[in-house]
């Protein structure tokens, strides 16, 4: 009796011990889920989205591994660029050009201050010019760094530069993120040379980088002290997550707010997180053009006629659907129609006709032999090969797609995946049939995409070199760029655009926009026009 009870005793104070670690053990995850709750509530001050790379070293006048959008978050340009390829003053409240399109005078704002406290005024902004222009080497791809003659403070909220000639797409080209965009003195080092790296990222943009670790993620803090549009969150975390899917699945989970770009995530997540109804979503504007360019020095493709046979062979609605779930639409000219001097265009469409394709090529004198499914011309076939990016899956499923339907026409396509480097340096050695290109997008349209074609070493000058007027059309496209008169401009681009695409060496397939995907509690979410700049200023959150 005595000894059941003593065992009856021990059960009682081993069960009370395990009642007691037990109850901690509650009390403590019931703190832990009041901390959380807390967490959570006030992480509406902070929108955390997924990039696939370190945002990279916030220097404003290098470039990769820099991240463009990350870079336009600290800091900002004189002039910005807004839908319909409109400037808007920036940190310059208005300019005036000279007669004669060689001296620009910008007013410069005088309520703005950099991070650190310090002002924004014109002997910064000489200061940050005059460093580009000793790398002019490196910055020759923008179109006025090599026109510049000088620069000068006429005081201190006044900066005037002058060019050696007139040169129209200045203002545009000063409103893309690198690399004329303002560090503050601080942030120089000791040489002054910022192309070897900067002191710290001081700027005087919406956000200052409060907190990094490389590879993993950033923290961006709002800047009290902005002369703009305060944004609307507090911080913006950018985690580093390198696959697609990981990112989707993260964001899944919640451990996201947003992801957004282009390619950030494939066109099938993209649609099947869509259709969930769980989650907001936006498409925006096309932002460039996917085009297919045909070399015309091949001598298949030299002649007028297989070129347009080749368009009117394939359903490019119907690809483009197909492709891209959706989400691109089929492009009708080489350019989209909302840049700048891009909206009077006046092509010839080329829509699906298979018996007008087979009709051109008879005519061109490629006829298919009896029992045979290719083509021929003085005994050679008619085979082409198609060069494409071997990690794009979009051409990839594009290449195969044309290699079907042009095969009804007893063409054969030879398909051949590269990496983007080699694709590159092909397309740049002239050392192609037919490639798959895409313009630069805002800001940097249509100038640039015009003076890609014209200049050598870039695939273009042998994709036009059995152009008829191709003397004429070279002349043309050197001449926009120094037109001070507007009217003239716009004459020269239309006739530039058209003869471009009515002789069918470059053809429009497909407009390319940009996703976001984000949680129910995100709203005013907008794509900036410029293809280059950061989403977030509008943004709010609520949790």
């Amino acid at each position: 009796m005595v000894m059941s009870k003593r065992r009856n005793s021990k059960k009682v104070l081993f069960i009370s011990a395990i009642v007691l670690i037990l109850s901690t053990l509650l009390l403590g995850c019931t703190n832990e889920s009041k901390e959380n709750s807390t967490s959570n509530k006030d992480s509406k001050d902070m929108l955390t989205l997924a990039w696939p790379r370190d945002i990279g070293e916030m220097n404003p006048h290098v470039y990769n591994p820099s991240q463009l959008f990350a870079t336009s978050m600290i800091y900002e340009p004189l002039v910005s660029y807004q839908d319909g390829g409109k400037l808007k003053p920036h940190l310059a409240e208005s300019w005036e050009i000279s007669k004669d399109g060689k001296e620009y005078t910008f007013n410069l704002r005088q309520d703005v201050k950099f991070s650190d406290g310090t002002s924004f005024n014109a002997e910064i902004v000489k200061k940050n010019f005059d460093t580009i222009l000793k790398n002019v080497d490196l910055h020759s791809w923008l179109g006025f760094i090599t026109k510049v003659d000088q620069t000068e403070v006429i005081d201190q909220n006044t900066f005037k530069l002058t060019l050696k000639e007139p040169y129209y797409p200045t203002i545009q080209e000063l409103a893309v993120v690198r690399p004329v965009r303002f560090l503050g003195d601080a942030g120089f080092p000791k040489d002054g040379d910022t192309s070897k790296g900067v002191t710290k990222p001081v700027g005087t943009g919406p956000w200052v980088l409060e907190e990094y670790k490389a590879d993993e993620y950033a923290i961006f803090k709002r800047n009290e002290n902005y002369w703009g549009e305060l944004p609307k969150v507090k911080k913006i975390k950018v985690k580093v997550i390198p696959d697609a899917e990981t990112r989707v699945l993260a964001f899944e989970k919640g451990d996201l707010d947003l992801i957004y770009g282009e390619g950030a995530i494939s066109l099938d997540a993209f649609k099947q997180l869509e259709t969930t109804g769980n989650y907001e979503t936006s498409i925006s504007d096309p932002v460039a053009t996917r085009q297919l360019v045909m070399n015309t020095k091949k001598e298949q493709l030299s002649d007028l006629r297989v070129r347009q046979a080749l368009q009117y062979g394939f359903n490019k609605k119907a690809m483009v659907d197909g492709v891209t779930s959706g989400l691109e639409e089929k492009a009708d000219f080489i350019l989209p129609t909302n840049f700048p001097y891009t909206s009077d265009i006046d092509v010839t469409a080329i829509d699906y006709n298979v018996e007008k394709a087979k009709a051109l090529l008879d005519e061109a004198g490629w006829k298919l032999p009896k029992g045979k499914n290719v083509r021929e011309k003085d005994g050679k076939p008619l085979e082409i090969e198609l060069m494409y990016d071997s990690a794009e899956s979009i051409q990839k499923a594009m290449a195969e797609t044309l290699q079907s339907e042009w095969a009804a026409l007893g063409v054969k396509l030879n398909i051949v995946g590269v990496e983007l480097t080699v694709q590159i340096e092909r397309f740049k050695a002239n050392d192609f049939e037919l490639n798959f290109f895409s313009n630069y997008g805002a800001p940097y349209d249509p100038h640039t995409f015009v003076n890609v074609v014209g200049s050598e070493g870039f695939g273009f000058n042998e994709a036009i070199s059995s152009y008829p007027n191709r003397d004429e059309l070279l002349k043309q496209i050197a001449d926009v760029p120094g037109t001070t008169d507007e009217k003239e401009r716009q004459e020269l681009y239309s006739t530039i655009l058209e003869s471009l695409q009515d002789q069918g060496a470059i053809v429009p397939i497909s407009y390319i926009k940009k996703i976001a995907v984000y949680q129910k509690d995100v709203s005013n979410f907008t794509f900036p026009a410029n293809r280059d700049e950061h989403p977030f200023t509008g943004i709010s959150i609520e949790k």
